[in-house]
């Protein structure tokens, strides 16, 4: 077995339980290399649905917009509630894995994920559709924590999981970004619920070939559940989005800072609660080791800058230059390769490479493809956002690939559904913050500089002041002077919104590969 191993070990004084959690599971695994692979396969398919599910909504909102009319608000809390109940869950989830079996939990959030997405097909209004997702992201929260630790306790050669580890990085970040491109072929030729009904028929094939090829893997000691401290997290969680939002939005600055703060207060407590427990749901002193911190921390901003990128390029893509959900896709398709390609290309130059100079690296290209998209958004470039996809995905997908492998090395293997369970909840906080923070930025910045002509009835002013979907489905239905100053005036909006949120973006990436330089810089692959 390869001893090629990240250098940095949590201290002795860590932790009480380091000696019982670094007894090692004793998972039945697959009898040969073929069995191992295929086991990846078939893990790979809960993992491409719920990164396409976080995106594949992208292009779908036009027509969600037309018909169930949503707010503003209401339109954001429809992609984002999926993300943040997953986000909230994860860590408790993947605790629950260590104890029930991660394979059984695995089955068990198949079979539920699959039925609330058939709900959500048919969901008869926005707040129908709310309550759906974050149905979804309770049973995506069972799914995901079971894929990266089973496979750190299939792969125990270090070599073979780092390859393992980077295929499903790369699904994960590739699945983010085919969302759009799958949404885009189902609404060209069905209604907007299509784009869940696809859930259906992948965790059907799931439910079949997991009992045959991956192995069922617990810790052997686990923890017990602790109902106090989900709920902790929870309620750390949503106030701090839901503050966020309030503030990008401009309204109530003031309850905008309460939520945070009772976000952050809930947080300490939730922390200490967990140093306090001989058995902790979640170890964080875990978070002493600098390398498995800053892994944390590169996941949460990369994917932050991915979704963010990806919830403005559809709307510009469709709705201001005008493209059909699948020229839209098409042009973020060779994004979504090049992701692919450098998630799996980086696993041969992370072994000559420092980590943290890879990372860094690539992080800093992901910043020149948001200052492309500053200087190009709302002008009807659909090449050049297209290149600056590209250009960003390389970043994200080798930064990924990297930061998830020190993650899963850092911890004994009893513990990885605990340790896969940080590295996915770093991502989907990174997708909620991605939505909430440059979303609603942008949706505040379009509401704050969109004119709608004098003549337009009141509710239809409103709708196309809180969101370009709105404006949209508005001016299809006014005079053509009306609707073409309107037309312009919303785009205008957006595009200077668009500005605002990729500098952020730019700042964001920068700010990730400041801490790859500084935290990583003694880790070893």
């Amino acid at each position: 077995m390869s001893q090629t191993q990240v250098t940095t070990h949590p201290a002795p004084s860590v932790t009480d339980t380091a000696t019982r959690r670094d007894t090692p599971a004793r998972p039945v695994r697959p009898a040969g290399a073929g069995r191992r692979w295929a086991a990846l396969a078939v893990l790979m398919l809960p993992v491409l649905l719920v990164s396409i599910d976080n995106t594949v909504l992208s292009f779908a909102l036009p027509q969600i917009s037309e018909a169930l009319a949503p707010g503003g608000t209401q339109l954001l809390w429809i992609v984002d509630v999926y993300p943040l109940v997953l986000a909230g869950l994860l860590v408790p989830m993947g605790s629950v894995a260590d104890r029930v079996g991660r394979r059984r939990l695995l089955l068990i959030g198949a079979v539920g994920f699959a039925v609330v997405s058939a709900v959500a097909a048919f969901a008869p209004t926005a707040g129908a559709l709310i309550a759906a997702r974050a149905g979804l992201g309770f049973f995506g929260a069972m799914l995901m924590p079971s894929t990266l630790s089973l496979l750190r306790n299939v792969f125990t050669d270090r070599d073979e999981r780092r390859l393992a580890i980077a295929i499903w990085a790369a699904g994960f970040a590739a699945g983010s970004a085919v969302g759009p491109i799958v949404g885009g072929l189902l609404l060209e030729h069905f209604w907007w619920g299509s784009v869940f009904l696809l859930a259906v028929p992948v965790l059907a094939l799931l439910l079949v070939l997991a009992p045959i090829f991956v192995p069922e893997s617990r810790d052997p000691a686990p923890g017990p559940i602790d109902p106090v401290s989900i709920v902790l997290v929870m309620a750390a969680m949503t106030p701090v989005v839901f503050g966020i939002k309030t503030l990008a939005k401009g309204a109530l600055p003031s309850l905008g800072i309460a939520a945070i703060a009772v976000g952050l207060l809930m947080g300490v407590l939730f922390v200490r609660r967990q140093l306090r427990r001989r058995n902790p749901m979640l170890d964080v002193r875990l978070f002493a080791v600098p390398a498995f911190t800053g892994s944390v921390l590169v996941n949460l901003l990369s994917v932050f800058s991915l979704v963010g990128f990806l919830f403005f390029v559809s709307q510009d893509l469709q709705l201001v230059i005008g493209l059909s959900p699948v020229q839209a896709g098409l042009v973020l398709l060779p994004g979504t390769v090049a992701m692919v390609v450098a998630g799996l290309a980086v696993v041969k130059v992370v072994r000559r490479v420092r980590p943290s100079h890879v990372v860094a690296a690539g992080l800093a290209l992901s910043a020149v493809g948001y200052l492309v998209t500053a200087v190009v958004a709302g002008r009807g470039e659909a090449g050049w956002l297209g290149l600056a996809f590209v250009v960003l995905a390389i970043g994200v997908g080798s930064a990924e690939t990297v930061s998830n492998d020190l993650i899963v090395s850092t911890v004994p293997a009893a513990k990885a559904g605990a340790a896969s369970a940080i590295s996915e909840t770093a991502y989907e906080v990174g997708a909620v913050l991605g939505t909430a923070v440059l979303g609603g930025i942008l949706t505040g910045s379009y509401h704050a500089n969109v004119v709608v002509p004098s003549g337009v009835p009141a509710a239809d002013a409103a709708s196309a002041a809180e969101t370009l979907g709105g404006a949209t489905s508005v001016a299809a239905d006014l005079p053509a002077g009306q609707a073409e100053a309107l037309l312009d005036s919303a785009h205008a909006a957006f595009g200077s919104g668009v500005v605002v949120t990729s500098a952020i973006g730019f700042v964001a990436v920068l700010v990730a590969a400041g801490i790859a330089l500084t935290t990583l810089r003694d880790a070893r692959s």
